[in-house]
């Protein structure tokens, strides 16, 4: 019987191509720790992202590549991740943030903070490690939405910079916990230039794969701040499906493109009988961006966020929990895709 080789293991996985990066898992550097005896093989295949949605289908892709091998008896395929960085170094965060969407619409009502913290925690829930920033100083309603209104950041033991919030496995900041309940912020844009700069540089994020940043609605100076302060993997889109939402949208599409930040996608929200359905679909194919999902008009998304318990965690076996975790997997996959397509830069040499 012939017997097989780590070698023929190898040139047969690459028979297995990611779908979303267009090169096998071999070139990809995916197969780690390739251990092999007597015909027992196992290996670790590491993704780009614990989110991957076909990462189970690219499990038993790995293994029955490896079985077809001659003398193969056995095959165990272990699954991680690695997310990789679409930030260049340097970037002035503070901690390793390796990407950064920022969750925007054109017009505020359109469900953008539910559904920002709602991928996140589904992100999370994956094992990944996730930060929310509330950009939306004008209406902060992340920490109510997580249910840490009330609390107040922490000091690290440097005396200089902010520990975020801990919020069901997610790292929070926003302004509405550094101001009392009901106080007005009203701040030109200078001062929201500054906010932001702290929030990005002087909180302590450490590890993050992503950061999801709550846009306030409209196309102003946040947006404008961000773009400058941070170089974005992307933007996601919120939606309605009735077209005096997509006419919003699309100015807020008109934004990105301005300010030079790749579209991931669009999210239809609030889909179904009252407002309709298809008008994100149908923007996304216009404007060539990627379609990542709706999530159906239910009574539990409104009461979770209400609660304190966004509904990826307050009703997770629902259908809209369900949408909500598709959706991650298509927002991480895109990700993906754009940190995998940024040009590396030349290093000089001495």
């Amino acid at each position: 019987m012939t017997e097989a080789t780590k070698e023929a293991i190898l040139e047969a996985l690459k028979s297995v191509q990611d779908p979303d990066l267009h090169q096998d898992i071999v070139s990809l550097g995916f197969i780690k720790d390739l251990a092999l005896c007597d015909g027992v093989a196992k290996f670790t295949l590491e993704l780009t992202t614990p989110a991957c949605p076909v990462k189970e289908e690219l499990r038993e892709q790995a293994r029955a590549a490896a079985l077809s091998v001659p003398g193969m008896k056995q095959v165990n395929v272990e699954l991680s991740a690695q997310v990789k960085s679409s930030l260049p170094a340097g970037n002035q965060m503070n901690g390793e943030v390796r990407n950064v969407i920022a969750v925007t619409s054109g017009k505020g009502g359109v469900g953008k903070t539910t559904c920002a913290v709602n991928l996140a925690l589904a992100l999370a829930q994956t094992g990944a490690k996730v930060g929310v920033l509330d950009a939306d100083v004008y209406g902060p309603n992340v920490p109510i939405m997580l249910g840490v209104a009330g609390q107040r950041p922490g000091g690290a033991a440097d005396g200089k910079t902010i520990v975020p919030i801990p919020a069901h496995g997610v790292k929070v900041i926003s302004v509405g916990n550094l101001v009392e309940d009901g106080q007005p912020v009203m701040w030109r844009g200078p001062m929201l230039h500054r906010a932001l700069q702290q929030f990005l540089q002087d909180v302590l994020w450490e590890d993050l794969d992503y950061l999801l940043v709550d846009m306030p609605p409209g196309t102003g100076d946040a947006q404008i701040s961000l773009s400058q302060l941070v170089p974005l993997t992307g933007a996601v889109v919120v939606t309605m499906p009735q077209e005096v939402s997509l006419t919003d949208v699309r100015r807020a599409i008109g934004m990105c493109q301005q300010v030079k930040t790749p579209v991931l996608g669009i999210i239809e929200n609030m889909s179904g009988d009252i407002f309709g359905t298809g008008g994100g679909m149908k923007t996304a194919q216009t404007y060539e961006t990627p379609y990542l999902g709706s999530i159906p008009l239910e009574p539990s998304v409104r009461s979770g966020g209400d609660e304190g318990l966004p509904v990826v965690i307050g009703d997770a076996k629902s259908n809209v929990a369900e949408a909500f975790r598709h959706i991650a997997g298509e927002l991480a996959r895109e990700i993906s895709i754009a940190a995998q397509s940024k040009p590396t830069l030349p290093t000089l040499e001495v």
